[in-house]
């Protein structure tokens, strides 16, 4: 080999390490290349996740673009297919996902406490203390939970603005909203059941006020997608427990979508994500778990994604701050620690979804 290749080869491979180190954020440990250098080596990252690939997209692809050795296999779920597919998977020591990352907390949650790898990510002190459980699973969105309308069907002047509200609405005019007010189905939704819970313990009236919700009959469904398109088309008319996520980024397109954030309490959800124990990629998975809660991975979620940031350092509305600003004291984070466990208890939930099916119940 000649003394100019030589040289040419060594030169490259101090530009690739300097492009590599470049990447690295402000504040990492100095070691943390190792992790790079062992994820590049493994070439990819296996991800079982509940938000819809579409909304992803520009998250994968600016993760794709930082490490470009790194591939994302996503793999987009329902909540309840997520859970049963990892359960099912890790009981048969098989290939399974590294990362997991689901909008149903509850659930998420439960799949920590049995099968998440500890790991402190160098981004932890960006975020709220509620939103980071032993190190182990970590909350990052700031999703209000909201209610949807067809603007051309509900009057501006009927348009409810709390819980009470939505309930006299169709209490009022049942035959109006016969069949016509969807939500999920809290027996085939996780994130249904979940958000129902948290409605539960946020208001000491909720079955009541679900009661009245139902009179004119419910339309419950396993995707916050389809109830979306059939409020929109005016086969349903009004929804309720829906993220508002993904309503603000069809409303920007869709002049028949209409959205209200309840002023007596305004849930707030917060995807959950974690390591797998049995990663096969587990450097890769850090790497994907620290983007995501990166100033630059939750700024491609909050202005790209149209999904809220969990911090309150992003340029634009769509953070802890924006929110705060626009909704104060309604808010009502829902925080990643044991209390979502309780109703996961088999007696419990099925006692939960027996009082919840009387409620819904013409």
């Amino acid at each position: 080999m000649s003394n100019k290749l030589r040289i040419s080869l060594i030169a490259v491979a101090v530009l690739m390490s300097s492009s590599a180190m470049s990447a690295l954020p402000q504040g990492y440990p100095a070691d943390y290349q190792k992790i790079v250098d062992a994820a590049t080596k493994e070439g990819k990252v296996v991800v079982y996740s509940t938000t819809d690939t579409k909304a992803a997209g520009p998250l994968i692809q600016g993760f794709e673009a930082t490490y470009p050795g790194i591939k994302v296999e996503y793999n987009d779920m329902n909540s309840t297919e997520l859970y049963n597919r990892y359960i099912s998977e890790q009981a048969a020591g098989g290939t399974s996902g590294d990362v997991v990352w689901s909008s149903s907390m509850d659930t998420a949650l439960k799949l920590a406490t049995d099968y998440a790898q500890e790991y402190k990510s160098p981004e932890q002190g960006q975020l709220p203390k509620w939103a980071v459980w032993k190190d182990k699973a970590y909350g990052t969105t700031y999703e209000p939970v909201v209610f949807i309308y067809n603007k051309r069907l509900i009057p501006a002047g009927d348009v409810p603005d709390s819980h009470v509200a939505l309930a006299k609405l169709i209490a009022s005019q049942t035959e109006k909203f016969n069949k016509k007010v969807t939500t999920y189905d809290i027996e085939k939704s996780g994130l249904g059941f979940m958000l129902s819970v948290q409605d539960f313990k946020a208001d000491p009236n909720y079955f009541k006020t679900l009661a009245d919700i139902a009179k004119g009959g419910l339309a419950v469904q396993s995707s916050t997608g389809t109830m979306m398109e059939r409020v929109s088309s005016g086969e349903n008319l009004i929804g309720f427990n829906i993220l508002g996520s993904y309503a603000e980024a069809r409303a920007k397109t869709d002049p028949s979508l209409g959205i209200s954030y309840p002023k007596d309490y305004t849930l707030v959800l917060s995807r959950v994500s974690f390591i797998s124990q049995e990663s096969k990629n587990s450097n890769a998975a850090k790497l994907w778990l620290d983007y995501i809660l990166s100033e630059k991975g939750q700024s491609i979620l909050a202005n790209q994604a149209d999904i809220p940031s969990i911090r309150n350092d992003i340029e634009g509305k769509n953070d802890i701050d924006g929110m705060t600003k626009m909704l104060g004291n309604a808010l009502k984070p829902i925080p990643v620690d044991e209390t979502l466990l309780e109703y996961l208890q088999q007696k419990k939930r099925l006692d939960y979804i027996k009082q919840w099916r009387n409620a819904a119940a013409k």
